[in-house]
């Protein structure tokens, strides 16, 4: 069993930060590449932001330049630096990992629970 689990949403003024973090634990042989997603009410789930196990990144051009995607393989978690944060960026903040080898050699897809993120004055 894997469990990926997010924390650091919460409500912030347009212009602030904040920053979100996923740890994943249990069973767990290796990890490749993890990524965040966000879903706002009424639209469909999106790729924000994604990073290899090797520290290769790809973001959404909506965030390309205010959000840095990061990772701690050591500890098997990836952040989400997010600034100059705008009412659009307001939503559920999603941790996936879809390729995650467990020592039995199987390979899982895992997502987190959510985080809310709400940015507004």
């Amino acid at each position: 069993q894997v469990q990926l689990v997010e924390s650091g949403g919460g409500a912030v003024q347009p212009g602030g930060s904040l920053r979100l973090s996923c740890a994943a634990s249990g069973s767990i042989f290796s990890i490749g590449t993890m990524g965040w997603y966000r879903q706002a009410p009424g639209k469909q789930r999106e790729l924000v932001a994604r990073i290899t196990s090797g520290g290769s990144t790809n973001y959404a051009d909506s965030v390309k330049g205010r959000f840095t995607i990061s990772r701690d393989n050591a500890q098997n978690t990836v952040y989400l630096e997010m600034n100059s944060l705008k009412p659009e960026d307001t939503a559920v903040y999603y941790c996936n990992a879809p390729r995650v080898r467990t020592p039995g050699g199987r390979y899982l897809e895992v997502w987190g629970q959510g985080t809310l993120v709400t940015v507004s004055s």
